[in-house]
């Protein structure tokens, strides 16, 4: 196989050999672990060879048949005590067995087929979810669900293949040069061969060619796929300014070129095929002109013309069928091997092997001269030390790009930390396991994103498990089961696309109720207000100190006024703590955040 080159850097791995990844799925074709699975495995491998059996020794019931309805026929022996009616009978039995095997195959092999797309799927879904922010922060949506996609069916199209396409095909061919070695001459088999030979030859270089140019129609498919996904994702900005337009003429340019690609790709196809009849009926015509000068020199019967026939078709319709599957097999594996190439991308962030739970006793948070950089170039937290003691509430204020979110990022370990430490209770972040980390920390954002399903399921997030009076009561914690009730369908209704349906501060309302649900003695206060009014800032803010009592708080700010009650307040600028205080004391100073709170004061005035 060649090698198989990645399609898109941030969304593939190293490139993949085509023999690895066939390797990869051989696997999921004979499962270690389920014995039901092999067995359907072998008893559809048997089906499959009766099936080819009685394809092949068909033809001979067909010459039996045709040689009895002759007048001058004397052959037969036994078969000839069937009558002509009786064979004919016998073969279309033969013909029906055929099918039949062929279909009870596929009944067999189908639950392993499914269970194999199934557990590859999960694997890949688990996989993603597991790729650090940063990989995440960089991806194309559109792009990766299409290699995602193309991957999984390519999976499920060799798995098909190899076991009951290619395999079969190889068994047929040789069973049928055997008859045709029994049955007629050496030459019969020499012309077969040689048409095979040539077919396969000009099938496999053909398609090589072709391989380049549908990978580059799958890069234009994936290029417009992802510009398609990315404006309807973005639709309000687009209605903003006036570009639906500009979206429509930028998404014609990528349908423009894949149109291009697909036409190179259709026009390869049509020379294929051509090349690929005119080798196959050279084949066919010189095996027919053989076998008609046999019979008419009297050594063959028509029933012997008849047969060679019935053996020629059955050459022709698996070659066409190769032609097919080596097509499709060559971009299953381009497909494959991006998905393969995304499996490969090792997580930023893992758990260490004897990573232990993270048990919370208060939830202290201390941060030991803690150093970070997205880039090597360009630090963005230079040696913050800080602790957070156990039930109070700490605010982070800066300007932007002092290093706020990064700080909150590197404590739910989107992200772990270049230099220094981070750690609850005296634990490190980077000794403990991530799902037992994130359990006990509940993040408010700025944007709260909601699922596209009911309001029930987007509270019920924060705990899968709670009961329908525990959604209600986190509802009404968080001041918001009285508007929910007075929506026609209350919490069945369903919240659109990112929670579009519901205004920002209904939203943040639906997320301060699943993190209530969550229950989590940290909370994580990501600018959670800023992007609401004023009226029901207010109203949130109050709604997120009821729900910070009794917790460990980290409120990263940019509105001041919404973090005067703080316990401590962390002014930091360019990566560095420059002040630390409470509000008035801070105030009283005359430093950055007095000047800050003089800014913003100034500017709510006016």
């Amino acid at each position: 196989m060649q090698r198989l080159q990645k399609t898109d850097a941030n969304l593939s791995g190293e490139p993949i050999e085509g023999w690895s990844i066939i390797r990869r799925v051989a696997p999921y074709l004979w499962p270690k672990d389920n014995l039901n699975f092999r067995i359907r495995v072998v008893a559809a491998l048997f089906v499959l060879l009766l099936a080819k059996l009685i394809a092949v020794g068909s033809p001979i019931l067909y010459k039996q048949a045709v040689d009895a309805l002759a007048p001058e026929s004397t052959s037969g022996g036994s078969f000839l005590a069937l009558g002509a009616v009786g064979l004919t009978l016998a073969y279309g039995l033969a013909r029906l067995g055929d099918t039949g095997f062929q279909q009870l195959r596929s009944v067999i092999f189908a639950k392993v087929g499914q269970g194999a797309l199934r557990k590859l799927a999960i694997e890949t879904f688990t996989h993603i979810h597991r790729l650090s922010m940063r990989y995440h922060i960089t991806r194309k949506t559109g792009g990766l669900s299409r290699i995602i996609e193309r991957g999984v069916k390519g999976v499920d199209f060799l798995l098909r293949t190899i076991l009951f396409s290619l395999g079969p095909l190889v068994l047929q061919l040789v069973l049928i040069g055997i008859a045709l070695l029994a049955f007629f001459d050496v030459w019969y088999l020499i012309v077969v061969a040689v048409t095979i030979a040539l077919y396969v030859a000009f099938t496999f270089s053909v398609t090589e060619w072709r391989v380049k140019i549908r990978r580059e129609m799958n890069k234009q498919d994936t290029d417009a796929n992802q510009k398609a996904i990315d404006s309807l994702l973005n639709f309000e900005t687009v209605k903003y300014f006036g570009a639906e337009t500009w979206e429509a003429n930028r998404y014609d340019r990528s349908m423009e070129r894949y149109a291009a690609a697909a036409v190179r790709t259709t026009n390869s196809l049509a020379l294929l095929n051509f090349g690929q009849g005119l080798i196959i009926t050279g084949g066919l015509v010189a095996v027919m002109v053989m076998a008609a000068v046999g019979v008419q020199n009297g050594s063959l019967t028509v029933g012997d013309f008849v047969m060679v026939n019935s053996y020629m078709i059955q050459i022709t319709m698996p070659l066409n069928f190769l032609g097919t599957v080596y097509r499709e097999i060559r971009q299953a594996l381009i497909d494959m091997g991006d998905m393969f190439g995304l499996l490969d991308m090792p997580p930023e962030i893992t758990d260490k092997p004897n990573a232990s739970l993270l048990h919370v006793r208060g939830g202290e948070l201390t941060f030991e001269d803690v150093h970070f950089a997205y880039e090597p170039e360009r630090p963005v937290l230079k040696g913050i030390s800080l602790t957070v003691p156990a039930g109070k509430t700490v605010a982070i204020v800066g300007s932007s790009g002092s290093g706020k979110s990064t700080i909150g990022r590197l404590l739910f370990r989107f992200y772990d930390v270049t230099g220094g430490a981070i750690r609850i209770d005296g634990q490190d972040l980077r000794e403990v396991t991530q799902d037992s980390l994130h359990q006990m920390i509940g993040v408010v954002p700025q944007d709260t994103v909601l699922f596209n399903d009911s309001i029930r399921y987007n509270i019920a997030y924060g705990n899968p498990e709670a009961s329908e009076d525990e959604v209600i009561a986190a509802a009404r914690a968080a001041k918001i089961h009285d508007f929910v009730m007075s929506l026609p369908r209350g919490y069945d209704t369903e919240v659109g696309e990112r929670g579009l349906k519901l205004s920002g501060g209904e939203k943040q309302r639906v997320g301060i109720a699943r993190t209530i649900l969550k229950n989590p003695p940290i909370l994580l206060l990501d600018e959670a207000t800023s992007a609401l009014d004023t009226d029901t800032e207010r109203y949130i803010q109050a709604q997120l100190q009821e729900m910070g009592e009794g917790r460990t708080v980290i409120t990263i700010a940019h509105r001041l006024s919404t973090i005067a009650e703080a316990d401590e307040i962390i002014v930091l600028e360019h990566g560095e703590i420059i002040e630390k205080g409470r509000h008035e004391a801070l105030l009283s100073r005359g430093g950055r955040y007095a000047q800050l709170w003089r800014k913003q004061a100034s500017e709510d005035a006016a």
